[in-house]
């Protein structure tokens, strides 16, 4: 065999070795990008999950510093449990079907999650009365911290008391979010889109609290 022969051999020799070097870089490179990928996906979702529970925390602290009368507090929650149940029946008129397996708001709170059907019928709902998911929370952590020491009290029962309780949301509650959920609360009550008479069954209520908290 010819010198020029085994240089030959040898060349292709040391390029399939260089080829399988190669793949294997490749290889790895593909491994480190899946790994990096994957660990950027767990880091935003940690991320939103912190964001997610700040924004909770700020939430109830906010609801837990309001300053109000028991007449005012009674006032602001009249709006709150109206909108609440209103949200509820509006979605019963568009899921008549469903209305035995959703009895209460939080039995549609829990299946929204898991029912692509029943989350697109409350977002709509939602949309129709202006309101987002974060009003929403907030209307429910407002029920849950003052709910037990306030009474209902009508629309013409509220008037007596205060006349534009709007300006009193206003004034007196610091936090925006909260402020503007309650601002759309009156809103929607206000313009009569919901109705006139609510009554508040007991184990709503407690159906209610348990879903949120949960």
């Amino acid at each position: 065999m010819s010198i020029e022969t085994t240089t030959l051999i040898s060349l292709k020799e040391a390029m399939k070795r260089v080829d399988h070097k190669l793949q294997a870089l490749q290889t790895q490179f593909k491994d480190l990008d899946f790994t990096v990928d994957n660990l950027t996906q767990k880091f935003e979702h940690h991320n939103k999950t912190l964001a997610n529970q700040a924004a909770q925390d700020e939430m109830w602290t906010a609801v837990l510093a309001l300053k109000f009368t028991s007449m005012e507090f009674s006032i602001l929650y009249s709006y709150v449990i109206e909108v609440l149940i209103h949200l509820h029946t509006h979605v019963l008129e568009k899921l008549p079907d469903l209305a035995r397996s959703l009895p209460t708001l939080a039995s549609v709170l829990r299946r929204k999650v898991k029912n692509k059907h029943v989350r697109v019928v409350w977002q709509s709902v939602l949309e129709e009365d202006g309101l987002e998911e974060g009003d929403v929370t907030a209307l429910c952590t407002f029920f849950i911290v003052h709910g037990s020491k306030a009474e209902h009290y009508t629309a013409k029962v509220r008037q007596m008391y205060i006349k534009d309780v709007s300006l009193l949301i206003t004034n007196m509650v610091k936090n925006r979010a909260l402020r503007d959920a309650l601002l759309k609360a009156v809103q929607v009550i206000e313009k009569g889109k919901a109705g006139r008479s609510y009554e508040e069954p007991k184990s709503s209520i407690k159906e209610l609290i348990l879903s949120v908290k949960n």
